[in-house]
């Protein structure tokens, strides 16, 4: 009971009555200053910086909103939140108050350029975006790795909406593409009251780590025929020829100053590379772009080489390409779980097969991988979701794990867009499917009746702003979701 009563009071210092200064304070939007009497100034910065914790960054100017980057203190542990803090960087996309909010995370870095997520355009809401707790410069310092887990970024996404659920009092939703989509999902499994709403685009679901069968069947069937030969020959022919390529990878090291410290060695790197060519094809291209693929019987060392790049990207396992995913490494190896694929056709050629995600975490850091939990959220999700949607892509090998619904699932959907990749969306979605996941996000977020009927997008496309999913999650090479 003692224990209990300590760890409340302190949480309520933290969320609701100062900040680091312990007093509220406000930023004045012209000098910078601040005072108590700002805290009740309209004017939104004002506003949102009178939140104990928070301080401004930068704002930038975007046309019909307001954009500001942000420091949110945040808990090292939240189980233990007198014991240390860290600056937990958001953004927030301002419309309006009156208008509804969805809270994107990529479960990565935080852009601090302005843009705008699909429920977010259809809502014609405000945006709130979050880094994900460890993702440079998100990190508590010095690092503490066993606090990188589900519940505590959960936790963290729970208290910024707890913060700005005052100002933005309508409806909220939750989204975000790949690890932000799973992300998405966390955060409702363990707070299941915050949001009205979940979108999760493209979110794999690996319940039992060992048991990726789901993957190899995707690439025995996906596509055409002559394009999975295509591919698998080009796969091959670049560990036929491992011996010259390694030289031209090695020479790229040299001049890049590209270390293997944490894989191991360069060839363990050339090979990982290598063995994400076709993932890699048909998670961020597809069968359009098949007859692209050079010939590998005739492809001269440098087309393979290149081609190999193009795809997988020869920087993908170098210390300097990891450096920036240790957390989402560390996340697969302790809790998320990362696929294996037999691949057949390179039999005699693979030293080291599909490699764990532990082989790409610094060595001192201490890891234990925890099965239960995809498990707990698999669970949740199919006997308890409610106003819950997601999107897969009928040609994402991500989407071979999917989030099912049980019988206990309330209001919710599971999509497919045909022969869509990893950037799947609602737009690309049947004529019937896309008009009832625009109708059901609309009606989660407390839109009029007649907007919930037309199912339409409430905001105009804005090429700089509507980035695609596929451009908004993350994009750089190496078997990431």
């Amino acid at each position: 009971m003692r224990k209990s009563l300590i760890w409340a009071l302190s949480l309520s210092v933290l969320i609701g009555t100062a900040g680091s200064t312990g007093v509220a304070t406000a930023a004045d939007s012209e000098t910078g200053s601040t005072s108590v009497a700002d805290s009740q100034s309209t004017d939104i910065k004002d506003r949102i910086l009178a939140i104990p914790g928070m301080s401004l960054i930068e704002e930038k100017p975007y046309a019909g909103y307001r954009f500001f980057v942000l420091n949110y203190e945040q808990p090292i542990d939240h189980r233990r939140p007198w014991a240390g803090t860290f600056q937990q960087r958001i953004s927030v996309l301002h419309k309006d108050t009156d208008r509804p909010t969805v809270f994107r995370t990529s479960g990565y870095g935080l852009s601090t350029t302005p843009s705008r997520s699909e429920p977010t355009r259809i809502v014609d809401g405000n945006q709130i975006s979050m880094e994900y707790r460890f993702f440079t410069p998100s990190r508590p310092q010095p690092a503490d790795w066993s606090k990188l887990d589900i519940w505590q970024a959960a936790s963290d996404q729970h208290r910024i909406f707890t913060a700005l659920k005052s100002i933005y009092g309508k409806k909220w939703l939750s989204t975000g593409a790949s690890k932000g989509g799973m992300t998405a999902t966390y955060y409702e499994r363990f707070y299941p009251k915050d949001m009205d709403g979940v979108v999760a685009y493209v979110a794999p679901n690996d319940v039992v780590n060992k048991e990726d069968s789901a993957y190899d069947r995707f690439f025995e069937t996906v596509g055409t025929k002559d394009c999975r030969d295509r591919l698998n020959a080009m796969q091959r022919e670049a560990l036929v020829r491992r011996a010259p390529l390694e030289k031209k990878y090695q020479a790229w090291a040299a001049s890049e100053g590209a270390t293997f410290n944490t894989v191991g060695s360069l060839d363990k790197a050339y090979e990982a590379v290598v063995l994400d060519f076709v993932w890699g094809f048909w998670q961020y291209y597809g069968q359009d772009v098949c007859d692209q693929i050079p010939d590998a019987a005739t492809a001269s060392d440098d087309a393979v080489y290149e081609t190999i790049d193009a795809y997988s990207g020869w920087s993908a396992y170098t210390d300097q390409g990891l450096e920036g995913y240790t957390p989402y490494y560390y996340q697969a190896a302790t809790e998320l779980g990362s696929p294996t694929i037999r691949q057949p056709h390179l039999k005699g050629l693979s030293r080291y097969g599909y490699q764990p995600a532990s082989s790409f975490v610094p060595r001192e850091i201490p890891m234990k991988f925890k099965p239960w939990v995809m498990r707990d959220v698999d669970t949740w999700v199919r006997h308890n979701a409610n106003h819950m949607l997601f999107v897969y892509g009928g040609n994402d090998p991500w989407g071979s794990e999917k989030f099912r619904l049980g019988k206990g699932a309330r209001d919710s959907f599971v999509y497919v867009a045909p022969g869509a990749n990893h950037g799947a969306n609602v737009a690309g979605l049947v004529e019937a499917e896309k008009a009832n996941a625009t109708a059901r996000i609309l009606a989660w977020a407390g839109v009029d009746a007649p907007a919930v009927q037309a199912a339409k997008p409430l905001a105009r496309f804005d090429a700089r702003l509507d980035r695609t999913v596929d451009e908004d999650a993350t994009r750089e090479h190496g078997l990431r979701p």
